[in-house]
This record gives structure tokens, C-alpha cells and sequence, in this order.
């Protein structure tokens, strides 16, 4: 019977479990290149059957948040390189998950240039920025000569990466960034071929996958969605059709795996779309992400209604989450005051078994 800890084979990589480390955003890049202490974190969580790092933006026009890491510099494939070769020392595996924030940046990131967007409609929140909490702008919708660039810059970003020594990239297309702004109605109300219908919403996404894979192979790509997840002032009015569409998309660039955010901002299941429905249509690797602990995750994986696990929250506070599953152990309780920047107190602190 399959479960967390069967083997299993993501393009030429062999996975010693079905654990996977979700990308988390934890704001410890103060010059936007990672530093050792992430080194630190990364190589305590290589048991992971698969890490998929923290968000890392494709260009200094992807940024929307303080101190988090790019992946398009030559001083940022320096610092990446640290992390993949202690990962690889300890037997693990790393993707980096490439990130463009789009609308939800703020001016005060780019020179006071408003962030750019599929359409110039602003969304309700507030973007941290370096000096606090500031209200969204309205952002300025791409011209369609501009999003070439757009796709050149994930190009560049996935070339960077095998340049740092990953094994694979994640695109972000969930949680309201770029590629899901373009994806969805309510942020994307274009006249062109990148709006309207849900084929011209998801050529973005299409082009941009289509130009990684050809870049670095598509055994070394995967891409994550959330289609129930309203986090930036997110909705669409036919999610279900939307997101079967996007997994056919991609199924058919032979993208080696779809990372599915099942839940909503509440972390609950939303009936409005089947997560079942959509993996029909994707030929490749299923990850689930959706507040799984052991019980659910084994449950999942021997229910064949996914191929891999990916756990979030859990990993902060247990960087040996696979040893602690393997043993029935207890958990350590994460401290969310530490969630989001500061030192090593919170990131890299948190005790393992026989500390």
C-alpha cells in the first residue's frame, strides 16, 4: 500500500519519500540573496522528500515583499548554491519555486513605479513594505509588447537555477500573484489574446511553462494553483472550468508535476471545485497541499488521490518532520510571531528528536 514514506520517481529524480516541503515565505533575505543562516534552515529540512524553497522572484520587477530572495543575479545563484550543495551533502532534493508578486507589490519596492498586473484593477488588502503595512495601489495593467519580457524573465530565472545547483523549479501560479492574476476573472479583464476567455487567460501561464520546459526540460517543472484560495482578493466565476483547463494545459507541455492548494483562506475544503476533477486531467505528479498531517496524508496517498504530500506549517517548527511521522512522534509547536522575518530564533532553533 502506498504512503508517505513509499519511494517514488519525479522525472529522473528518485524521491526516498512522498514528503514534500511547501514553499514558505519567512522574509530572512535582507539584500535579496540568501544567506547562510537560510543555508542553515534548508539543509535541517533535507529528509523532505522533495523542498520546494520559498518564494524567489524572476526579476527586480517580481518583488512585493521585504527580504525575500530573487533568482536572477549571479550574487543570488552564489547564495543558492550554498543551500543546494548542503541539501545534496545530505542526501536531499530542492526545487526553487519562481515568483513574480505583480499586482500586489507596491510602489515603494520600484522606485515608486506602480507594479504591473494583466489589468489595472486594485485589489483590496495591504502589502508589507519596509516601512509597515501600506494600502494596495492601483497597478498598471501590461502592455502586450511587455509581456514577452515577462515570459523572458522565468526564462532567465529557470536558467539561473540549474545555474545554482537545483534540481527542478516551481512556478508560482497561485495565491494571487501574476500568473494567477492573469488566470482568473476577477483580476484579469483584458481585451486581448491574454483575456477573456479562459484559453486567453491561461496563455500566460501556457507561454511561460512552455519556455521553462524548454529551457531547462520539463522532467525539472512543476507548477502550483490554488483554485479555491481567495488570498489577494482572488475569485473567478467558473473556477472548476478554469482549473480542469489549466491542468490539461499543462499536461499536455509535460510539466513532471501540479502542486494543488486544496483549501481556502480559512484552510477548509470549498465544494465549488472537485481537486479529483482537476487531477484528471494532468498526467503527471499530484502534490496535495491542504492542512494534511500524517493520518490524512496516508489516507490521501492510499486513496491513489495524490502522488505526493506537501505540509507547510508543520515544517517550520519540525525540521525532521519525516523522522516524527516515521516515529508517531509529538510535534513542536511553531511560534508565529517568528513566521515572518527576524533571526535565527523561530527558523532555525527548533529542536529535533534527541535534542
Amino acid at each position: 500500500m502506498t504512503d508517505l514514506f513509499s519511494p517514488v520517481q519525479l522525472g529522473k529524480l528518485k524521491l526516498s519519500s512522498r514528503i514534500v516541503m511547501a514553499p514558505m515565505t519567512r522574509n530572512r533575505a535582507p539584500e535579496n540573496i540568501p544567506t547562510d543562516l537560510m543555508a542553515e534552515y534548508y539543509t535541517q529540512r533535507a529528509s523532505a522528500g522533495l523542498i520546494i524553497t520559498e518564494g524567489a522572484q524572476i526579476s527586480e520587477q517580481g518583488i512585493g515583499y521585504p527580504a525575500t530572495p530573487g533568482i536572477h543575479s549571479p550574487e543570488q545563484v552564489a547564495g543558492w548554491q550554498k543551500i543546494t550543495d548542503a541539501v545534496h551533502a545530505r542526501g536531499g532534493h530542492i526545487f526553487v519555486q519562481l515568483w513574480h508578486c505583480g499586482r500586489v507589490s507596491h510602489p515603494d519596492f520600484h522606485g515608486g513605479a506602480l507594479p504591473p498586473a494583466p489589468s489595472a484593477i486594485r485589489p483590496a488588502g495591504q502589502a508589507f513594505t519596509y516601512t509597515g503595512l501600506q494600502d494596495f495601489v492601483t497597478p498598471r495593467a501590461l502592455e502586450l509588447e511587455e509581456i514577452p519580457g515577462i515570459i523572458e524573465q522565468y526564462r532567465h530565472a529557470a536558467s539561473m537555477a540549474m545555474q545554482a545547483g537545483f534540481d527542478g523549479v516551481e512556478i508560482h501560479s497561485a495565491n494571487g500573484y501574476l500568473l494567477d492574476q492573469f488566470l482568473r476573472d476577477g483580476s484579469n479583464q483584458r481585451t486581448d489574446a491574454y483575456g477573456g476567455s479562459i484559453e486567453n487567460r491561461t496563455r500566460l501561464l501556457r507561454e511561460v511553462t512552455e519556455a521553462v520546459c524548454n529551457e531547462i526540460g520539463a522532467d525539472k517543472v512543476g507548477v502550483r494553483i490554488a483554485p479555491v484560495n481567495a488570498f489577494n482578493d482572488m475569485h473567478d466565476s467558473d473556477p472548476q472550468a478554469l482549473f480542469n483547463h489549466v491542468a490539461t494545459t499543462l499536461s499536455g507541455l509535460h510539466a513532471a508535476y501540479l502542486h494543488v492548494v486544496e483549501v481556502s483562506m480559512a484552510g477548509e475544503p470549498d465544494q465549488a471545485v472537485d481537486m479529483q476533477q482537476i487531477r484528471s486531467h494532468f498526467d503527471g505528479m499530484y502534490i496535495a497541499n491542504g492542512r494534511y498531517d500524517k493520518a490524512r496524508g496516508n489516507a490521501v496517498l492510499s486513496s491513489d488521490k495524490a502522488d505526493l504530500v506537501a505540509y507547510g506549517i508543520p515544517y517550520l517548527a519540525n525540521p525532521d518532520l519525516p523522522g516524527r511521522f516515521l516515529r508517531d512522534a509529538p510535534l513542536n509547536e511553531p511560534d508565529q510571531a517568528t513566521f515572518y522575518g527576524g533571526d535565527a530564533h523561530g527558523y532555525t532553533d527548533y529542536p529535533a528528536l534527541g535534542a
